[in-house]
């Protein structure tokens, strides 16, 4: 297989710049000093004030200060240079730095990086499919936790993935539908050469190919399971944070839906806790 870290990293640093600019990724709550959480994941969080909160692939720290105005000290962890330059940048400029750290470091690393004892660990929207080892991952969440902590993780449902807009799909009453696009048990790495950016869709990537990875349901909760982690509840969502197909349409909490009928999940959230 390509050296596919090489090729991501190179993906998501070029999309730092482009997301730092992007309306999806409004900052002006942030510089106002109130800064809140996508609907799904504020609703569902609780009260963060006064944890320790490790925020893996946290590219350039938007949420994780937005964590740290609710009152937590963050530690945030990407491998991405540009994403920690402008984190580090970012809580500087909005006087943060002092309970906001950011990391560059593999996410496998997080526990030789970061430390352990962390409260919680935060991880949401487009993280899983990033990486290769789900069960690595779980296990080095686990470690950063103390006992009792949790892992709070909001993601894209792995049955969405199925489809894509690039696919075939027509739909003759509810008009473009996405088409089949890689079968929900795929196991090998889709190698995508695409120059879209999710965030901005007039942006263009010149480093457009990446390796992402099917994870389903079930590996996902037996990862966390055989990491030490038991579950506490799980949601499935008919909306997400972005527009994940192009027949999705936007409601007034800015998350994405099907515009007639909820036709399958688009996200699933958990929280679970170290024995």
């Amino acid at each position: 297989m390509e050296d596919w870290r090489t090729l991501n990293r190179a993906n998501w640093d070029e999309r730092v710049a482009i997301h730092l600019r992007a309306p999806m990724n409004d900052l002006s709550d942030l510089r106002a000093g109130r800064g809140r959480l996508e609907a799904i994941e504020q609703a569902e969080l609780g009260s963060v004030a006064g944890q320790r909160i490790a925020h893996l692939q946290c590219h350039f720290g938007a949420d994780s200060l937005r964590l740290v105005q609710q009152g937590a000290d963050v530690t945030g962890l990407d491998f991405s240079a540009p994403a920690i330059a402008t984190a580090r940048a970012l809580a500087a400029d909005l006087g943060l730095a002092q309970r906001a750290c950011f990391v560059e470091a593999d996410v496998y690393d997080a526990p030789a990086a970061l430390g352990t004892g962390f409260d919680r660990v935060f991880v949401t929207w487009g993280a899983l499919c990033w990486l290769l080892d789900v069960a690595g991952w779980a296990r080095a969440v686990a470690s950063l936790l103390r006992p009792g902590g949790r892992l709070y993780l909001a993601e894209s449902h792995p049955s969405a993935w199925v489809f894509d807009d690039g696919a075939t799909g027509q739909d003759a009453t509810h008009g473009a539908m996405p088409g089949w696009f890689a079968p929900y048990f795929e196991r090998g790495p889709l190698v995508l050469d695409d120059a879209r950016d999710y965030a901005d869709p007039t942006a263009r990537l010149a480093n457009a190919r990446t390796h992402q990875f099917q994870h389903t349901l079930a590996a996902i909760l037996s990862a966390l399971s055989q990491a030490g982690l038991a579950l506490e509840w799980l949601h499935e969502h008919d909306a997400i944070r972005w527009r994940m197909f192009a027949c999705l349409v936007q409601g007034p909490d800015r998350l994405w839906r099907f515009p007639d009928r909820p036709w399958l999940p688009l996200a699933f959230s958990l929280s679970a806790t170290r024995q």
